[in-house]
């Protein structure tokens, strides 16, 4: 059977998932009475919340004789870990694009990876039924990305096809006949290449790794040369040629639609996943035991943000999760390291019980700590703190610098300008994108941007839209300001009363509600004030036997400010800590007591007065 390998690339909400949904509907991959959940191959809980993909994952379908194995790649510069290794096991893609937005900073970066390689897209121009589509100037904005990444003559001279992934048609015009995706099946077997079939015994490169409870360790990759079966002896040859692990295959499974299926036998050019190994990892070679050399694996981009997660050692531990001691927690983040090579897990110098875990970016650390917690963990965690470099030759402090591209009404632009100058950020360019939005972008060093997200967003009362790249290591930026206000402070433990937030509610916006639970040294609201302030939130008011009137109205609380993840993680100082359990986020000081507070606290001026 002829078969084709293709990746999917798109912008986060480019309707990447939408048109693979479609592609295996028409295909006939599901059954005419089948129920298959909207945005199949978002099958964690957390990407359809969020709308994103994170996992790379595959699915097959057949078309007329051609079995199409479709990979849907992460979109969001976070997840790159994924996206570089997926493109090796491709042989083309197809570029989505939303006919109104245009190409975005994820495509660019999704983009420059598989245009590296030598792959020769098709350009895909979706939603073209949105009211503000645009397709000419899209297209002519997709010919300048491919030019400024430096594409060659074969790659610029890409197939466009258009159509609306929503309602199931594409064409080779914007206003073909709108009947079904028949159009880009032809094109993608016309236009794409089978597979390169290299001569020898079995190999195949690792490019992800899942664990599986009843299968162990599942590797997927793409098989370079041979066959493999079951029960068939192997090897694993790490990225420097050394054998990391020799074994048997238990399991050979292929993708068919949606599900993985064990096979007799694989052969080249096939993407199958493979188990009965117990060591190799990602970018490790699976061959033949007479195999010596590996297969060459992309480099990893390095990580720009580490991040400290420490065990829950406040009041309150244990009474939400059920995961809580820092043996466990290890053991989590180091299984999450293994399949995700984005990620680099140490343990903490400064403290025991804790561990440094690095990564490319606030969400994709945000999104490992609410899936713990989704898991019943209980933990602790530090603000992110960007991964500087040292220059080898001029010795100068490098930090990580981002491009950020910032969509915005004209009335918010001012806003945007100013507030992104204060933090150190470089604008580059600003032009009109669309009636009445403006779109800025800029280069800015990534510590000046973590917490940015919510701060732009009631800037511009949730008009802006925020898209960031990781760009360079560039010198240091100098310093930047950090929260001016000071935290309010819970005194004592128990549980917070109305009257006592009421008549306190005046010192600064609390965090806290009637009947939260409180302890000695947990922030409960934001000091008006640069300094820090302790209060008691659970003293009630003394009952007497003498009732004067105007004395017992209700109290009318100001609503809390509601701490998301990503705002607490941002909005934390230095000797803070968000203390996260599977009920609650609470923030708190690292060192609960008082006194060692001030210690601490004076031993550090003395410090930097010396």
């Amino acid at each position: 059977m002829n078969l084709r390998n293709i990746a999917i690339i798109a912008h986060v909400d480019h309707g990447k998932t939408t048109l693979i949904d479609r592609l295996l509907s028409q295909s006939g991959s599901f059954r005419e009475n089948q129920k298959v959940a909207e945005r199949a191959m978002d099958s964690n809980d957390l990407e359809r919340e969020r709308g994103i993909t994170i996992l790379a994952k595959v699915t097959s379908l057949n078309w007329k004789e051609t079995r199409i194995n479709i990979v849907d790649t992460p979109g969001h510069a976070d997840f790159g870990g994924e996206v570089e290794r997926i493109l090796n096991m491709v042989d083309g893609a197809v570029l989505l694009v939303d006919a109104a937005e245009g190409p975005m900073p994820q495509t660019k970066f999704v983009l420059q990876k598989a245009l590296k390689i030598g792959l020769k897209p098709i350009v895909c121009i979706n939603k073209i039924d949105r009211p503000d589509e645009r397709h000419n100037e899209v297209v002519n904005e997709v010919f300048d990305l491919f030019a400024n990444l430096d594409a060659n003559e074969e790659q610029l001279d890409f197939p466009i096809i258009y159509g609306s992934a929503k309602q199931g048609w594409m064409a080779d015009s914007p206003t073909g006949s709108q009947e079904n995706m028949a159009p880009l099946f032809d094109l993608i077997v016309k236009h794409f290449q089978p597979p390169v079939v290299e001569d020898g015994p079995f190999r195949m490169l690792v490019t992800t790794i899942e664990a599986n409870p009843f299968l162990g360790r599942v590797l997927t990759g793409r098989v370079r040369s041979g066959a493999i079966k079951a029960n068939q002896q192997v090897k694993a040859l790490s990225r420097d040629g050394t054998v990391a692990e020799q074994g048997r295959i238990s399991k050979v499974l292929a993708f068919r639609g949606l599900e993985r299926v064990p096979v007799d036998e694989a052969e080249a050019g096939d993407i199958i996943a493979i188990s009965g190994l117990t060591t190799a990892t990602v970018a490790d070679t699976i061959c033949d035991p007479s195999v010596t050399e590996p297969i060459f694996a992309q480099p990893i981009d390095p990580p720009t943000l580490t991040m400290t997660f420490r065990i829950n050692d406040g009041p309150l531990a244990g009474k939400e999760g059920d995961k809580v001691q820092s043996r466990v927690i290890r053991d989590r983040l180091l299984r999450e390291a293994e399949g995700n090579v984005a990620l680099r897990v140490t343990a903490s110098v400064n403290e025991t019980d804790a561990f440094e875990v690095a990564g490319r970016g606030e969400l994709q650390l945000g999104i490992l700590i609410e899936t713990m917690r989704r898991e019943g963990f209980e933990l602790t965690v530090g603000r992110p703190r960007v991964v500087f470099k040292t220059d080898e030759q001029t010795g100068q402090k490098l930090e990580p610098v981002e491009e950020v591209i910032v969509d915005v009404d004209e009335e918010h632009t001012g806003v945007v300008v100013q507030k992104l100058s204060e933090r150190r950020a470089e604008m580059r360019d600003m032009r009109p994108s669309g009636v009445g939005r403006q779109r800025i972008v800029f280069h800015a060093p990534t510590r000046g941007l973590i917490g940015y997200q919510s701060e732009l967003l009631s800037d511009t009362r949730g008009t802006a839209i925020m898209n960031r790249l990781f760009h360079a290591y560039a010198p240091y930026f100098g310093e930047i300001p950090g929260r001016h206000t000071g935290a309010l402070l819970s005194n004592s433990d128990g549980e917070a009363v109305a009257y006592a937030i009421f008549n306190l509610q005046d010192r600064g916006p609390m965090f806290i509600e009637h009947g939260t639970k409180v302890y000695a040294g947990m922030i409960i609201g934001e000091h008006t004030r640069g300094n820090d302030l302790e209060l008691n939130v659970i003293k009630g008011k003394k009952l007497t036997n003498v009732r004067a009137s105007g004395k017992d109205e209700a109290v009318v609380l100001i609503p809390p400010i509601k701490m998301s993840l990503e705002k607490a993680l941002a909005y934390v100082g230095e000797d803070e800590l968000v203390e996260v359990t599977p009920k609650s986020i609470r923030l708190r000081k690292a060192i609960l007591d008082p006194h060692e507070r001030k210690r601490v606290s004076r031993a550090k001026e003395a410090e930097s007065a010396a």
